[in-house]
Order: structure tokens, then sequence, then C-alpha cells
């Protein structure tokens, strides 16, 4: 069993950054990442990571602004997110899974992990 833990969530002004961290306890999954959802609209995959580093993923939307990184010695993941736009504004939630099935090495945004933390709100303005 698997135990996230988000924080670093908060309320900026459009251009400005914030550093998400995720926390597992248990044992670390292969792949952990961050998923965004609003009011209305489906959720979204935004960054994911395999624990071996060989393999990240972004959205399209995201690209060339969020990066995510890890400690594996912490079991730690992060989402540093610079330059935040109003659409940026979500519930940002982490999410852990060990991929089973899929080719090794390799983490996917369209998947359905078997782990997701309470999320953390970041909010944008203009």
């Amino acid at each position: 069993q698997v135990q996230l833990a988000e924080s670093g969530g908060g309320s900026v002004q459009t251009g400005g950054s914030l550093r998400l961290s995720c926390a597992a306890s248990g044992y670390r999954p292969n792949c952990m990442g961050w998923f965004r959802r609003t009011p209305g609209k489906a959720r979204e995959g935004v960054a994911v990571i395999h624990r071996g580093g060989s393999d990240t993923k972004y959205a399209d939307s995201v690209k060339g602004r969020f990066t995510i990184s890890q400690d594996n010695a912490k079991n730690e993941v992060y989402l540093q997110m610079d330059n935040l736009q109003p659409e940026d504004t979500a519930m940002y939630y982490c999410a852990a899974d060990d991929h089973r099935g899929v080719v090794a090495g390799i983490c996917l945004l369209q998947y359905s992990y078997d782990y997701l933390g309470q999320g953390t709100q970041v909010t944008v303005s203009s």
C-alpha cells in the first residue's frame, strides 16, 4: 500500500512560480506524477516520471513551463511550475503506479494510476 502526501500549492499571479512536492510512504512505485482537475473538465495528466529517471512525459499545455524531478532517496517527486497562467488553476493530485503490463521503464500520462493523493489547490490570478 502506498500513501501520497502533497504540499506546495497556493495562489500566485500570472507569470509566477510554484513548486509542488509529493512524498510516497510504503514504497516508491515505478511511476509517479501529477494530474490536475478543474470543475467541469476531465482529469488531465500533467507530468510523470519513472523512478529510474529514464522517462518523463509532459502534457503539451505545460511543456517548457513545468519540470518534474525526483529524489529517490526520499521517495519524493516534485513539480516546478514556472510562468503560471490562469488556465493552470486546478486541483493538483500526486499519483503513483507500478505500470504492470506496460513496457519496462515507461510511464504513461493516459493511464489509470492505482494511488492518488488528496490534492493541493493551485490558483493563478490574472
